[in-house]
């Protein structure tokens, strides 16, 4: 089995980023002449993902724009009237299409080529053991970010939150639309769904080796840009 649909979270305001997402929606920072989210789409595409939807609140139109200048096919659900956050806004993307089972990324990290296979890998293991949410996840040692805080422990490929919290969620992630069950379209955080998992032993996580290059702040910013 595999998934053929992806959803890019564009919502945010991305204020760490301030002064440029002041007039600039943080998916269309440029790292290298590149923006954000065309970097993420480019990995999607190297996956033989066809169907793809993103969300948008923060300065829509110029996404929007953009996606049509470059004359990108996807589909795009704007969260309403209120910001969904990252629970309501993968929810609500959920909602808009017939699939069962999607890859969920965030655009703000740096993708290449490299995660391909641990993607692939990460997917295979997802339908083998039949799991509901699986994240692609990295030791902190391996951060661009050294500042950057532990998410989650770790054992047997099961995510946990106890004290030694040495891996940090990259931003990519595999999920059925069942975790969402009883939820309603209203702003929530997807750590809410998360840790409910979590404390059922349910949350799983799947290694990635790859050096992890994240966009966090306008410092991170200021540096990735001298490279």
């Amino acid at each position: 089995m595999v998934i053929n649909t992806a959803l890019i979270l564009c919502a945010g305001y991305g204020k760490r980023l301030n002064p440029i997402t002041l007039n600039k929606p943080k998916p269309l920072i440029e790292i290298n002449n590149i923006s954000l989210l065309k970097n993420t789409l480019d990995l999607i595409n190297l996956l033989g993902i066809k169907n793809i939807l993103i969300n948008t609140f923060y300065l829509s139109d110029q996404i929007e724009k953009y996606i049509r200048s470059e004359n990108i096919k996807l589909t795009i659900v704007k969260d309403g009237s209120n910001i969904l956050n990252t629970g309501g806004g993968i929810f609500n993307l959920t909602n808009n299409s017939l699939q069962n089972d999607f890859f969920v990324f965030n655009p703000d990290t740096i993708w290449n080529e490299n995660y391909l296979s641990e993607i692939k890998n990460m997917e295979s293991f997802y339908f083998q053991n039949k799991v509901k949410n699986i994240l692609l996840v990295v030791e902190k040692s391996k951060c661009f970010d050294q500042r950057m805080s532990g998410d989650f422990s770790i054992k047997n490929n099961i995510l946990g939150n106890s004290s030694n919290k040495n891996f940090i969620f990259t931003g990519c992630q595999i999920l059925n639309k069942s975790i969402f069950d009883n939820c309603k379209i209203e702003p929530f955080s997807i750590n809410k769904i998360w840790n409910k998992m979590i404390s059922n032993n349910i949350l799983f996580g799947f290694k990635s080796e790859q050096e992890f290059t994240h966009l966090t702040d306008i410092e991170i910013y200021n540096k990735i840009s001298k490279i």
